[in-house]
């Protein structure tokens, strides 16, 4: 009889309250009850930033707790080197996992040789222009590529490397799927493969500023790092985040937000 394929699942949890508590805790539940444990074996671990838990450990998980300060691309990297399997998967804490996700990527992925990297499919995050059980999508864009649900062949960070950490929140799924395409790694959102997105439950959680510098504060790296502005450009952008924080932070309030970001985003955008 063979042995059980190997999976590590890097969760990352913030369970400030019952209530996300509760949500990391259903996450790990759908996604134990989605495959048969002869079959699939999830190494899950879980990294938890509520130090205040008192290391609680999270059922059927290794749960850590760095010291580290918070970054979703360096708490990912600690998850990954505390495994070893051959596969690995990057998931928020507010997933819901469908029967058989996981061995529909396998499948998937034993089919096409040069599949090293996949996205599963969401009804609630993607559009009808991409019908359920409509086969692979090759793509590392976003929308195709997401960063809620990442799952790849270990192999490859030998070829990219660990994630980098300066990405702390958004732009990670960007960054690594430009990563990808740099290195002519192939990408596909398997429709078969089913997992439910509930939201950005985090989001509430954070102050205003430091959703701010967590979101579209990491513009500036980003740009910098794929668009290689010019010096000029780059520091001029640079004096335009005060104001694009002022937008957002002060006006958010007033229900202002959505005009000020389109409208600031588009020049901040616009400069080269």
């Amino acid at each position: 009889m063979a042995s059980p394929t190997d999976i590590d699942i890097i969760i990352l949890s913030y369970a400030k309250d019952e209530e996300l508590k509760a949500l990391t805790e259903q996450t790990i539940e759908t996604l134990l009850a989605s495959e048969d444990p002869a079959e699939i074996h999830f190494n899950v671990i879980v990294i938890e930033s509520n130090r205040q838990l008192n290391n609680y450990q999270f059922p059927h998980t290794k749960t850590i707790y760095p010291t580290e300060k918070f970054g979703y691309n360096r708490y990912a990297n600690i998850g990954l080197k505390a495994g070893n399997s051959a596969y690995a998967c990057i998931c928020n804490n507010d997933l819901v996992f469908y029967k058989g996700w996981a061995l529909a990527i396998l499948k998937q992925m034993d089919l096409d040789k040069d599949l090293q990297s996949v996205s599963p499919y969401c009804e609630i995050t993607h559009t009808s222009s991409i019908p359920a059980d409509g086969g692979n999508v090759v793509s590392t864009t976003n929308g195709i590529l997401i960063g809620w649900c990442i799952f790849f062949k270990r192999a490859i960070l030998n070829t990219i490397g660990y994630f980098d950490e300066h990405f702390e929140f958004w732009f990670a799924d960007n960054d690594y799927g430009n990563t990808l395409a740099k290195y002519n790694i192939k990408h596909a959102l398997v429709t078969s493969s089913k997992v439910t997105h509930l939201g950005s439950k985090t989001h509430a959680t954070l102050s205003e500023k430091d959703l701010f510098e967590k979101t579209y504060g990491q513009f500036l790296y980003f740009d910098a790092k794929w668009n290689k502005r010019s010096i000029i450009g780059t520091w001029f952008k640079g004096l335009l985040m005060p104001a694009f924080r002022y937008f957002f932070i002060k006006r958010n309030a007033n229900g202002l937000y959505p005009f000020s970001f389109r409208v600031i985003s588009k020049l901040y955008g616009g400069i080269r």
